[in-house]
């Protein structure tokens, strides 16, 4: 086999795998009713001048499956955090004891159950999106080998892995996402 169809299809498979990579950190944001820190990834504050997440100001932990604590290094951003989480619109309301801030992670209600199970679904349609995208870039690739003179039955061969790679994928993006689902529904 040509190195060029090696190159396209091991680019092809990584740009696919990127992509359930990219929708299991999407997911980890979306709560399921349990706490977790990944709740609060994205939330940033000014620090000193700068957007910075708030996981690199201050400890973040889950003592129990409805409480988060997130302890700052700096007492001084303790404030700051806080505001920032407001300000986020994530559902929380920070507790400020002094030293700490602590979240009480409500239940989850059937609306809002089912508004998740939807932007669930809305993020896998998007790596479903960017897997189809990789592979019309691969198989314009392949076409343009075959013009390039590599031999017809082996660029048949390649548009085939291909397939078989875009398969796989969405296979795993649908196992994702019923587990997703299946943990969102879960009261």
């Amino acid at each position: 086999m040509h190195e060029e169809i090696e190159f396209t299809l091991e680019e092809a498979r990584e740009g696919m795998h990127n992509a359930v990579l990219h929708l299991e950190k999407e997911l980890q944001k979306v709560r399921a009713g349990k706490a977790s820190p990944q709740m609060l990834e994205g939330v940033r504050i000014d620090y000193y001048g700068t957007m910075t997440p708030i996981d690199q100001t201050a400890n973040i932990s889950t003592p129990d499956a409805r409480q988060i604590i997130v302890q700052p290094w700096d007492k001084s951003v303790l404030g700051l955090i806080e505001k920032a989480i407001l300000a986020a619109n994530l559902g929380f309301n920070p507790k400020n004891e002094g030293e700490i801030l602590r979240i009480v992670v409500p239940a989850l209600t059937e609306e809002r159950r089912r508004d998740l199970v939807k932007k669930a679904k809305s993020e896998a349609e998007n790596a479903k999106i960017s897997i189809r995208n990789i592979r019309r870039i691969a198989n314009e690739t392949a076409k343009k080998l075959k013009k390039d003179g590599i031999p017809e039955d082996e660029v048949d061969k390649l548009e085939e892995d291909i397939q078989k790679i875009t398969d796989e994928h969405s296979v795993k993006i649908e196992k994702i996402l019923e587990g997703k689902e299946k943990d969102i529904l879960t009261v």
